[in-house]
Parts: C-alpha cells; sequence; structure tokens
C-alpha cells in the first residue's frame, strides 16, 4: 500500500502557532522532509519529536523528489515542511506535490501559519482581493514585466522582501506604481513585530535612514478605479473632440453614438460634446 504525503504548516516565528494536528502527524510519519534540517530540529526538538528527516529545497528538488516519491510509492508516510510557514507556499514544495500526483499518490494539506495571510490581515488594506507575488524576480528583464504587469493591478499586492534588498526593492515600486499606501510587515507573530503604515515614498525614505531588520512582507494598494478612469481620459483629451469623433465615425457609428462615446470616453456630459463640437465649427 502507498504512503501519503503530508504538507504541515509549521511556526513563522512563534512557536506556539502550530497547531496539535501538525505536532501529531510529524510524531507519527516515517519521514520528515525538511528545507533546512539543522533549522527544523530546533522546532522537533522543542514538541520532542524523533522522527528522522531528510533534506528537501531549492537546490536538490529534483533528484530528492524522485527519492521521497520512491519512498513513498514503498509504503512510507513522509510529512513535508518548510522553515517556516506553509509548505508549496514561494517555495520548493510545490515541485513535490506536482511529483506526487503524477505518481497517484494521496497528498493533504495541514492547515496553519502562512506569513503573507497573516500580513494581509494585519495590514489594514483591503482583503478581499489580493495578488500575492512572492519574491521579485532577480533577473532584472523578468523583474521589469512583472512590474509592469503591477502597474494596473487594482487587488492588492503582497511582496516578500529581505532586510537588505529592501530599499532597493521599495524604490523599483515606487518608480513603476507611483505614490500608494503601503503596509509593510516585519518580524511576524515575533516580540517586535510592527505593521508599518505609510506610502511608498516615505517608506523609502524612512528605510534608506533606518537600517531595516527583520524578514519583510510589503501589502501595497491596488490601483483605484478612479484613477484608471482619469488616466483613461487624460489620453483621450491629448485628442481635440473632432479627432476623436472621427475615430468612432470611421468604425461606422453614427454622430449621435459617436457623440455617446466620446462623452464617456472623457468624462463629461453629452450635452458637452455637442456643444464644443459647434464653437470648433464657428
Amino acid at each position: 500500500m502507498e504512503g501519503k504525503l503530508f504538507l504541515c504548516a509549521t511556526p513563522i516565528g512563534n512557536l506556539e502557532d502550530i497547531t496539535f494536528r501538525v505536532v501529531r502527524t510529524l510524531q507519527e510519519v516515517d519521514l520528515i522532509a525538511a528545507e533546512d534540517t539543522r533549522h527544523s530540529i530546533k522546532l522537533l526538538n522543542h514538541f520532542e519529536i524523533n522522527t528522522p528527516m531528510t533534506s528537501y529545497h531549492e537546490f536538490n528538488k529534483i533528484e530528492k523528489g524522485k527519492y521521497l516519491v520512491e519512498q513513498l510509492r514503498s509504503g512510507l508516510n513522509i510529512a513535508l515542511i518548510t522553515d517556516a510557514g506553509t509548505p508549496g507556499i514561494s517555495d520548493p514544495g510545490e515541485e513535490l506535490v506536482k511529483m506526487a500526483y503524477e505518481a497517484g499518490i494521496e497528498v493533504t494539506s495541514l492547515p496553519g501559519p502562512c506569513a503573507c495571510i497573516t500580513a494581509l490581515t494585519l495590514s489594514g488594506l483591503s482583503t478581499r482581493r489580493f495578488a500575492f507575488e512572492a519574491f521579485l524576480p532577480t533577473d532584472k528583464k523578468e523583474k521589469q514585466l512583472v512590474l509592469k504587469e503591477l502597474q494596473n493591478e487594482t487587488r492588492t499586492i503582497i511582496l516578500y522582501e529581505a532586510p537588505h534588498r529592501l530599499v532597493k526593492t521599495l524604490k523599483e515600486l515606487l518608480e513603476a506604481l507611483g505614490e500608494r499606501r503601503m503596509t509593510l510587515v516585519r518580524e511576524l507573530t515575533k516580540r517586535y513585530e510592527t505593521a508599518f503604515q505609510t506610502t511608498l515614498s516615505e517608506a523609502t525614505l524612512y528605510y534608506s535612514e533606518q537600517e531595516p531588520k527583520g524578514e519583510c512582507v510589503i501589502l501595497i494598494e491596488g490601483k483605484l478605479q478612479k484613477d484608471i478612469e482619469k488616466e483613461g481620459q487624460d489620453k483621450w483629451m491629448a485628442l481635440s473632440i473632432q479627432e476623436h469623433m472621427d475615430i468612432y465615425l470611421d468604425k461606422g457609428m453614427d454622430k449621435k453614438e459617436a457623440m455617446k462615446a466620446v462623452s464617456v470616453d472623457r468624462g463629461v456630459p453629452k450635452r458637452e460634446i455637442y456643444q464644443m463640437l459647434l464653437d470648433n465649427k464657428e
């Protein structure tokens, strides 16, 4: 009979943030695959868990993944843990899950801590819709593509960043997105946890003068619909009324329909468009 893969969420700081189910599962499985065994041994020792561990991380995820799948096929139950939080979120766990499913192995996820969700609920920004981007790409061209995609993102944006790269990333975000409200969350669940509600420009200035410490979650307000509409209107305003009308007339609209479309584009009543056209004729 084949084994089962358990994705076990572990604390992101405070050791009390672990479920009874996760502790019991880590005690009962045959093997624990950990991102960093040296880091995870502290957690296991704290809860008196003596289950054998093996490493599974970004640099061995393919070869070790094959090994773990073979162990699962042979009947072993395996728990996957990351250094902190939920496996598979911004770490190589997603690759093992994929391989397990391809091999017909049963997979289950045990709910628990996740930095992006914890930070989101703490941010004071909209939580109804959000876009999780994890760490921005290190490749310059790929990073620029991601930043360009985010320029018109209306959902709350969530990013991870290390303290030594924080200022550079904030500057890049400010340049790409313009001024936005944001919250910077540091040291989640730990003694010096902070949720700094600010703006991109203020955060950039502050951390240029104050050395950032601790892993950071950057949460940025999505682009407001009114700003998107204004940008659209500004583009149309670069055209004369007649040039704007001609765009729709050339598409086969009659004059009445064209005036209505122009009034919507510019955010002004149709009667104003009519009056402008009359004035231009005089």
